[in-house]
């Protein structure tokens, strides 16, 4: 469907004074024939100018019109003007314009920082480097009998659709359980579901569809919280001043269903009313653990998901099964290193069995635990970088494509000491030992990342491989970033990070009146 609007000019003669006057309206807001227009214009901040004079408006916004918007506008025979037919955007069953807000007007410049440089993973091409962190909104229906339980909801559209307007190259939707009891709390989202008419698909699906008409890539993080499970909301127990509240039947939690790879009152996350203490997964429960993981992309998938990210960080279950400290299992998946990473590498393999294989594989970890030098991990070591650089390395043969470097969450003896960037030399040392292996596995970088300037440095020159730059010192740390809480305080985060850095791009078409 497209839709003409006619813009009517009196035949009057036009004055000098007032057709720079005319210009000048243009010039400053862009939107004043149509707001249709940004998108298409050569410079976010520029217009050109018709030389010569003209004997009347009709004549000088036909010239005019094709300057600004690369359209071929008409001059009717009753003196009006008719615009150029605006794009609807695709998967909607309403109308809107399409859009493709934050991409670079000129992307291959050599003035346009490698941040708004597109970025190919595999199939999908993102149009610039700025991805949205997943964030648990705990916003789904709890009742586990109800069909809606763990469904993405009209909230959730709001949410992460106002994050699409706003020029994102890639956002991913929260931590989603592959299974019921691997919700960090009753009203987190899940997608256990079978079959593309249950409400979890059709919810996964609005979002997706609402996003892609806005020129934004999505993706959606996989995950399960282990022993972290059956909590309530964290501003809840933020209230109580407390790391967490244990969710018990009366508000929908699962007390006796609460896993992990090691169990018992010893592996408790906190102990106190904070968390409940785990049952030791059977190893034929592991093996659905892997399954349910592979159902879930598959699912991800059909409902037109462009990256599939694993969670295997902050503490839940896989960062669970990598850690000597909460995996003291004596099966295939405890003991030696190989065996802690077994699950990466089964659900990895599980997962690329059933995805296109275009689609992007991601897996985020916890670089260190921050346990190095507590007594907790004195008589069986922690994950730490040596351990993350191994997995790394493995990564390429898993058909995982990127690797988003977080760190913590663990252990409550965790001693962190954060800062602005904190986690961004975990990603560059990670990145520095793939690229000296020869290998290419893309690397992510998060933790208080706020500002353009330190964003752009971070990944700057990114797609710089030689070894000689590595030794040099002039590789990037990563080559992406994820912002979280950023985003929830500054959601236009892309488009005052663009005009601080100097960048033109694409401006999204309703809001361009208030961002020119």
């Amino acid at each position: 469907m497209q839709t003409q609007h006619d813009i009517s000019f009196g035949a009057q003669p036009l004055g000098e004074s007032c057709r720079n006057s005319a210009i000048g309206i243009l010039s400053e807001k862009m939107a004043f024939v149509s707001g249709w227009i940004i998108n298409k214009c050569i410079s976010p901040i520029a217009l050109l100018r018709p030389q010569r004079p003209f004997a009347d408006i009709e004549t000088y916004f036909q010239e005019l019109l094709p300057l600004i918007s690369n359209s071929n506008a008409e001059a009717m025979p009753s003196g009006l003007f008719r615009s150029p037919a605006i794009d609807q955007a695709e998967g909607l069953p309403y109308f809107t314009p399409a859009n493709n807000g934050g991409a670079a007007i000129d992307p291959q410049s050599a003035d346009t920082p490698t941040l708004f440089r597109p970025l190919q993973v595999r199939d999908v091409t993102f149009k610039n480097r700025v991805i949205v962190a997943p964030m648990c909104m705990y916003s789904a229906e709890s009742d586990i009998t109800s069909p809606a339980v763990g469904a993405l909801t009209d909230y959730h559209i709001a949410h992460l659709g106002h994050l699409a307007t706003k020029g994102v190259g890639l956002i991913f939707i929260e931590a989603t359980a592959v299974q019921p009891n691997g919700r960090i709390s009753p009203n987190d989202s899940g997608l256990w579901q079978q079959g593309t008419e249950s409400e979890q698909f059709k919810g996964l699906r609005r979002v997706v569809n609402f996003a892609h008409s806005q020129g934004a890539k999505i993706g959606i993080q996989l995950a399960h919280a282990g022993r972290k499970a059956s909590t309530v909301s964290p501003w809840l127990a933020s209230q109580a001043k407390k790391r967490g509240i244990k969710a018990d039947e009366t508000v929908g939690g699962w007390p006796t269903d609460v896993v992990g790879p090691s169990g018992g009152e010893e592996h408790i996350w906190a102990p106190g009313d904070q968390f409940w203490a785990p049952r030791e997964l059977t190893t034929a429960e592991v093996e659905e653990v892997v399954c349910a993981f592979a159902r879930s992309a598959e699912l991800s998938a059909q409902a037109g998901v462009d990256v599939i990210e694993i969670h295997g960080a902050h503490g839940y279950l896989i960062h669970q099964f990598l850690s000597p400290v909460t995996n003291r299992r004596t099966d295939k998946y405890g003991g030696s290193l190989e065996n802690r990473v077994r699950i990466v590498s089964e659900i990895a393999t599980a997962i690329r069995a059933v995805i296109p294989s275009g689609m992007p594989l991601f897996l985020r970890i916890s670089a260190t635990e921050w346990l190095e030098n507590e007594a907790v991990a004195a008589h069986t070591g922690s994950w730490d970088m040596s351990s993350s650089i191994h997995l790394a390395k493995l990564l390429p043969g898993l058909g995982i494509d990127f690797l988003d470097v977080s760190s913590g969450g663990n252990h409550k003896d965790q001693r962190i000491e954060p800062h602005t960037n904190y986690q961004i030399d975990l990603a560059g040392e990670i990145r520095r030992e793939i690229h000296l292996a020869n290998q290419n596995t893309l690397v992510g970088a998060v933790g208080f990342i706020t500002e353009a300037e330190s964003a752009r440095d971070i990944v700057e020159g990114a797609e710089a491989k030689a070894t000689e730059e590595i030794l040099s010192g002039k590789e990037p740390k990563a080559d992406a970033v994820l912002l979280a809480r950023q985003f929830l305080r500054e959601p236009e985060w892309v488009l005052t990070a663009a005009k601080k850095l100097g960048v033109g791009i694409s401006v999204p078409l309703q809001f361009a009146r208030g961002l020119l």
